[in-house]
């Protein structure tokens, strides 16, 4: 079976510390593919804030 996991930086971590996470607990095999993104996100004060989504493309085994 296909499946897709999404991570998405969030004020107190990153996307990319917890794709990392994630892949440790796959095999290389079952990674279909990783597409990235990232968009800014408006503060009140009027700036500007970068958040990235990462999503993880996996087979499993069921």
């Amino acid at each position: 079976m296909i499946q897709v996991k999404e991570f998405i930086d969030s004020d107190n971590s990153f996307a990319e510390k917890k794709v990392n996470q994630f892949l440790e607990t796959l095999d290389e095999s079952q990674v279909v593919n990783i597409c990235y993104g990232s968009v800014m996100k408006a503060t009140l004060n009027g700036t500007g804030q970068q958040r990235s989504s990462i999503l993880v493309v996996y087979r499993t085994s069921e």
